[in-house]
């Protein structure tokens, strides 16, 4: 899914994560706290998603306010991942500056031996995101770009539809 947040300034940063869950209190996807994406969560709270299927003609959009899963969260997750990936999560600090492709994959190799007989800690930095949605909206394509759009916005009452034209 690509996710959308902003800077403080208001400059918008947008990029492909992987939904890891979606039930009745949101999406889910995790992270390294630190990384670009983690300290703009961190300081507005709100943030886009959008899923897109052009062979079925369809997009999902929605917007909402987000908060950190519990430790327990991220460990369960933490827990399911490949070993490499834990080893490539210890050993990366996401969206920092890197001196060399090298040295990175030096890091890895070296934490590789460190932990070849214990599980990989989950490092504290590592993290996972909830979007609870405040709108959502459905788009489908239609001829001559009359497409549908249906969008529910979240109220004390419920979920409001409306159409929106194209």
């Amino acid at each position: 899914m690509a996710l959308a947040t902003a800077g403080g300034r208001g400059a918008p940063s947008v990029r492909f994560v992987l939904l890891k869950g979606a039930d009745r209190r949101g999406f889910v996807f995790f992270t390294d706290g630190r990384s670009r994406k983690g300290r703009e969560l961190r300081a507005s709270a709100r943030a886009a998603l959008a899923f897109y299927w052009q062979r079925l003609g369809k997009q999902v959009r929605i917007e909402g306010r987000v908060a950190e899963v519990s430790p327990a969260e991220a460990d369960a997750y933490w827990a399911t991942r490949p070993r490499a990936s834990q080893l490539a999560a210890l050993a990366s600090e996401q969206s920092a500056a890197l001196a060399s492709r090298r040295a990175l994959i030096a890091r890895w190799a070296a934490l590789r031996r460190r932990y070849r007989r214990r599980p990989v800690p989950r490092p504290p930095t590592w993290t996972g995101f909830r979007l609870v949605p405040a709108s959502i909206e459905f788009w489908t394509h239609r001829e001559h770009r009359l497409h549908e759009r249906e969008l529910f916005v979240r109220t004390r009452a419920g979920w409001r539809r409306r159409l929106l034209q194209p």
